[in-house]
C-alpha cells in the first residue's frame, strides 16, 4: 500500500484527518460559551463544526479510493514508546464519511426539534462531543487511543439517554403498569441512562482486558505494528491465550453495539430525544462495535498465513450476530412503541453485519463477507437515520409514542409519508431499487457461499430475519399511516391542536436519507462491486489476503446475465421471497386491513403464547434484573439482617462488654486519694514478694 508521509502532502492530509475528530471537540468546548449570549445559536456552532468536519473527511475519499493511506503520529507517552497516531486508511475514511454526514444531517434536523428546549445547551454540547469522540474511534491508530474516544461515546450515550432527567411520564419508555416475571417494565429517563451505562461497561471491561493481554505480549496497542510483526500472536497462540484475548476484544463491541446477550440496553436508551436515537442508536455508536470488528477481523484472519486458525473466534461472532438478528426481529413483531421497533431493529440489523463479518473469516472468500457487512453498514446508516428522523416528526406532532395513537396520517403528513416508505422499504430490502436490497443480498451470498460447517443454519436464519423485518415494517407504516385516525388524534383535533406537517428544518434532512436510500439502491450492485474492489485491494495490500480478483463481485456465477450478472441466484431467490412473505402478510393485516391481527392473535393459544413471549422481550430482560439486580440486593440485605446484625454484632458483645467492664475497674481505681494508691502499692509489693518466696 502507498503510505502519503507527512513530507509528500506537505502536512494538508494529515491536518486534515486530525481536524475530522479534534472539530467537533472545539465545538463542545465553544457552545457553552455562546449559549450564555443565545442557546439558538449553539445549533448552528454545533451545525457548522459538524460541517466543517464532514467536508473534511470527504477531501479524503479521493485518496482512500486510489487505496492510499494516511498514517501520522505524535509523542504521546514517551515511557513506553507510545505515540498518538491517526490511520486514514480506506477502511477508516469510508466509515468517517458514513458518520460526519449522517451527523451533520441530524445536527441540522436537531435545530428544529430540540427548538425551545431550555436545556439547548447541554444537548448540543454533548451532541458535539459524541460525534468527536466517535471520529477518534474511527481515525485512531492505536487500541489505547481508540478506547479513549469509545469511553466518551459512552459518556455521551449516558448523558443523552437520560437528558430528559426530571423524568416527567411522557419521557418514560414502555407501558405505565405493566410487569414482567413480577417486575415493573416501565423505565425513565435516568434509569434508561444508567442501564446503558452499566451494560456497556460490561464489554468495555472486557475490551480493556483484552487489550492489555495482547499489550502484554506485543508491547504496543499500534494497529500497523500489530499487523507488521505478529510474533505476538504466534507467543500467544502458543499459551492458548490469542481466541481468549480476540474474544474479549469482541465483547467490547457486543456491549457497544447492543448484541445478545448486553442487548438489552438499546431498548430502554429511546428514553433520549429522537435526534440522539437517530444518531447515537441508529447510525453511528452502535456501529462502533462493528468498526471494532471491521478494524480486527482482517488482523486475525490473516494469521492464517502463519498457521494459526482463527476459526473459533468467527464463529462466535457469526453466531452471536446470527442470534441477535432473529430474537431483536422477533420482539419488533409485536411491540407497540415506534422508536422501540425501529431500534429492534437496529440491533437486528447489525447482527446481520456481525454475522457477515463473522462468516467471512471462516469463507475461503474473505473479502465476500467483509464487502456485505460494510456495505450494509453503509446502507442501514441511511435509511434507519431516516427511519427515526421521521419517527421524531411524528411523535413531535402526535405527542405519544405509540403507534395505536396514531392511524390516517398520510393525508396530514404527506412528505414525511413518502419519505418513510423509501427509508422503510429499504430497511424491508424492496427487491432492486433499495440498498438494503443489495445489501443484504451480498449478506445471504456470503454466508450461503462460505462453505463452512454452520453455512445453511446461519443462512435459514438470515433469510428468516429478513422476512420479519419486511413484517413489522410494513405493520408499522400501516399503524402509523392508514386507517382511521386514531381516538388520541381525534382529542388533540378537539383542543385545537391539528396534525402538520414536520418544518423544513426536521424533514429535508431526513428526506436526503430517505432519496439516497432509493437513489443509491438504483445503482445498488455498481456501488457494491465499488466497495468490493476497494477491499480487494487494500486487503491484500495491507494485510496480505488473497481474493479471487477475477470474480465480478460476491458470489460470482454464470447463471444469471445482464445488470444481474455476478449476483447468486439462491441468494437472489431468498431475497426476492423474503421479501414477498413478509411484505405481503404486512399488507393484509395492517395496509389493506383484510384480516384483524388481535382477533388472529386471540384466536389461538399458540400465537397468543408466541406473542406474549416475544412482547415480555423472551423474558431476558427480566431475568437479567432478578439475576444481577433483584437477587444481589436481596442476598445483599439478607447478609446484612442476619449475618452482620446477629453473628457480626454477637461476636463483638462479649469484647465489647469485657473491655467496658475492665475500663469500670481501672476507673475504681483512680479515686484521686493518696492513701487509696500508698494502699494499693502496698498490697502490689506483698504480692511481688510473695511470688518470689513461691
Amino acid at each position: 500500500m502507498a503510505i502519503l508521509s507527512f513530507d509528500f502532502i506537505s502536512g494538508l492530509g494529515d491536518l486534515r484527518v486530525w481536524a475530522i475528530w479534534i472539530l467537533p471537540f472545539i465545538a463542545a468546548v465553544v457552545i457553552p460559551a455562546v449559549g450564555k449570549a443565545s442557546k439558538r445559536a449553539t445549533g448552528f456552532v454545533a451545525v457548522a463544526f459538524a460541517l466543517a468536519s464532514a467536508i473534511s473527511a470527504m477531501t479524503l475519499l479521493p485518496a482512500a479510493l486510489g487505496n492510499h493511506e494516511i498514517h501520522n503520529q505524535i509523542p504521546w507517552i514517551s515511557s513506553i514508546g507510545l505515540k498518538a497516531g491517526v490511520l486514514a486508511d480506506p477502511l477508516a475514511v469510508l466509515m468517517s464519511n458514513v458518520v460526519a454526514w449522517i451527523s451533520f444531517l441530524i445536527f441540522v434536523y436537531s435545530t428544529g426539534y430540540m427548538k425551545g428546549d431550555k436545556d439547548l445547551t447541554r444537548f448540543f454540547f454533548w451532541m458535539a462531543f459524541f460525534l468527536g469522540s466517535m471520529q477518534l474511534i474511527v481515525l485512531s491508530d492505536n487500541f489505547l487511543q481508540l478506547f479513549f474516544g469509545w469511553e466518551g461515546v459512552g459518556l455521551a450515550s449516558y448523558a443523552l439517554v437520560g437528558f430528559w432527567y426530571r423524568d416527567k411520564k411522557k419521557d418514560y419508555v414502555g407501558t405505565e403498569g405493566r410487569h414482567v416475571l413480577g417486575l415493573i417494565d416501565y423505565y425513565s429517563p435516568t434509569h434508561s441512562g444508567m442501564k446503558a451505562f452499566i451494560m456497556t461497561k460490561v464489554g468495555d471491561i472486557m475490551m480493556l482486558a483484552g487489550m492489555f493481554l495482547i499489550f502484554a505480549f506485543a508491547g504496543t496497542f499500534g494497529f500497523r505494528e500489530l499487523t507488521e510483526n505478529t510474533s505476538w500472536a504466534t507467543a500467544m497462540s502458543a499459551q492458548h491465550l490469542l481466541i481468549p484475548a480476540a474474544v474479549l476484544l469482541f465483547g467490547g463491541a457486543i456491549g457497544k453495539s447492543a448484541q445478545f446477550p448486553l442487548n438489552e440496553w438499546l431498548l430502554e436508551a429511546m428514553t433520549g430525544p429522537t435526534a440522539v436515537s437517530a444518531l447515537i442508536h441508529a447510525a453511528t455508536m452502535v456501529k462502533a462495535g462493528v468498526f471494532l470488528v471491521a478494524r480486527l477481523a482482517p488482523l486475525f484472519f490473516a494469521l492464517a498465513a502463519i498457521g494459526i486458525n482463527m476459526d473459533q473466534f468467527f464463529e462466535v461472532i457469526a453466531w452471536v450476530g446470527a442470534i441477535t438478528a432473529l430474537l431483536l426481529a422477533t420482539q419488533g413483531m409485536v411491540h407497540p412503541e415506534i422508536k422501540k421497533v425501529l431500534a429492534y431493529s437496529t440491533g437486528s440489523q447489525i447482527g446481520y453485519m456481525m454475522m457477515a463479518l463473522g462468516v467471512a473469516g471462516l469463507s475461503k472468500q474473505f473479502v465476500d463477507g467483509y464487502t456485505a457487512g460494510f456495505f450494509h453498514l453503509i446502507s442501514h446508516a441511511m435509511f434507519k437515520a431516516s427511519l427515526f428522523m421521521a419517527a421524531g416528526s411524528i411523535l413531535h406532532v402526535v405527542g405519544s409514542r405509540f403507534m395505536t395513537d396514531m392511524g390516517g396520517l398520510r393525508k396530514y403528513m404527506k412528505k414525511t409519508y413518502i419519505f418513510m416508505w423509501a427509508a422503510g422499504l429499504g430497511l424491508m430490502g424492496a427487491p432492486f431499487i433499495t440498498t438494503g436490497f443489495w445489501s443484504k443480498d451480498a449478506i445471504f451470498a456470503a454466508v450461503y457461499q462460505s462453505g463452512n460447517t454452520w453455512a445453511l443454519p446461519l443462512f435459514t436464519i438470515a433469510v428468516v430475519t429478513a422476512v420479519i423485518t419486511a413484517f413489522y415494517t410494513t405493520r408499522m407504516i400501516g399503524l402509523v399511516f392508514f386507517g382511521n385516525k386514531s381516538k388520541h388524534i381525534e382529542e388533540l383535533e378537539k383542543e385545537g391542536h391539528h396534525v402538520h406537517e414536520a418544518g423544513p428544518s426536521m424533514w429535508v434532512p431526513y428526506g436526503i436519507l430517505a432519496v439516497l436510500t432509493i437513489g443509491v439502491g438504483v445503482m445498488g450492485l455498481a456501488f457494491e462491486h465499488q466497495i468490493h474492489d476497494l477491499f480487494v485491494n487494500y486487503l491484500g495490500s495491507t494485510f496480505g489476503i488473497k481474493s479471487d480478483v477475477g470474480a465480478v463481485a460476491i458470489g460470482s456465477q454464470p447463471l444469471l446475465g445482464g445488470f444481474l450478472e455476478g449476483v447468486n441466484p439462491i441468494a437472489l431467490m431468498a431475497s426476492l421471497a423474503a421479501f414477498a412473505i413478509g411484505f405481503g402478510l404486512g399488507y393484509v393485516f395492517y395496509i389493506g386491513r383484510f384480516a384483524d391481527p388481535v382477533k388472529f392473535v386471540n384466536s389461538n393459544i399458540f400465537f397468543y403464547a408466541i406473542h406474549k413471549f416475544f412482547l415480555n422481550r423472551w423474558y431476558l430482560n427480566a431475568l437479567i434484573y432478578w439475576g444481577f439486580v433483584v437477587a444481589p440486593l436481596y442476598i445483599a440485605r439478607g447478609l446484612y439482617k442476619y449475618f452482620e446484625n446477629i453473628v457480626l454484632e454477637g461476636f463483638n458483645v462479649v469484647p465489647e462488654k469485657t473491655m467496658a467492664g475492665g475500663a469500670r475497674i481501672m476507673q475504681a481505681t483512680q479515686t484521686g486519694v493518696s492513701q487509696s494508691y500508698l494502699y494499693i502499692f502496698g498490697v502490689g509489693i506483698l504480692i511481688v514478694v510473695f511470688l518470689l518466696l513461691i
